[in-house]
């Protein structure tokens, strides 16, 4: 069962410079530790950091709640596996939130990929609901 969808489109050159502009105010605001130590070891910077901000808005789409009632945007974050699948953490609120629209008897798993296409970074995300075994 199909708890919520979300998608967005990062500029990527919008993102640097608001990098620029903002620098680790805007990296410490945004993003984790291991997501900034992720963007920073990246020759792309700016598209990795667009990469997460577009999960970040689509995840809060998906959650139904857009960025308001309570989500930080660190609330929701991206690592990657070894295979470099990219995987979403939420915490906080946006845990909550997850917890309250999973029917009982459910788990949640949240799928979330992303793509580039400089000058664009786009992410989908998918929640699901799946019968506990």
């Amino acid at each position: 069962m199909i708890l919520g969808i979300g998608t967005d489109l990062a500029n990527i050159e919008r993102i640097q410079a608001t990098l620029d502009r903002f620098g680790d105010r805007f990296r410490n605001r945004v993003f984790t530790e291991v997501e900034q130590r992720k963007a920073e070891r990246r020759r792309d910077t700016a598209g990795t950091y667009a990469k997460r901000w577009a999960a970040k808005e689509a995840c809060s789409k998906a959650l139904g709640t857009g960025l308001r009632m309570g989500i930080s945007w660190k609330d929701m974050a991206v690592s990657n596996l070894r295979t470099g699948q990219p995987v979403m953490h939420l915490t906080g609120w946006a845990a909550e939130r997850l917890a309250e629209m999973t029917p009982e008897g459910y788990e949640a798993i949240v799928h979330v990929t992303l793509t580039d296409d400089h000058p664009w970074a786009q992410a989908f995300v998918v929640i699901e609901a799946r019968p506990k075994n």
